[in-house]
């Protein structure tokens, strides 16, 4: 039972999340030969003011 989680900024719209969502478990059905059904996918979406790089918050980075 493959449990893929993807964390992402926030901004991408329903559609994205759902082509994503089908894009990984196509992946993971192909390259581990599970089930289908019983493939997760899991999205955490982030405030840009919740994440950084080099000590710089994406929020701030111009």
């Amino acid at each position: 039972m493959p449990i893929v989680t993807v964390q992402l900024i926030e901004g991408r719209s329903d559609a994205q999340l759902k082509a994503l969502v089908a894009e990984v478990t196509d992946a993971v059905e192909k390259t581990t030969h599970a089930n289908r059904e019983a493939i997760s996918v899991i999205i955490e979406e982030m405030k840009p003011q919740h994440f950084g790089v080099g000590g710089v918050r994406k929020s701030d980075q111009s």
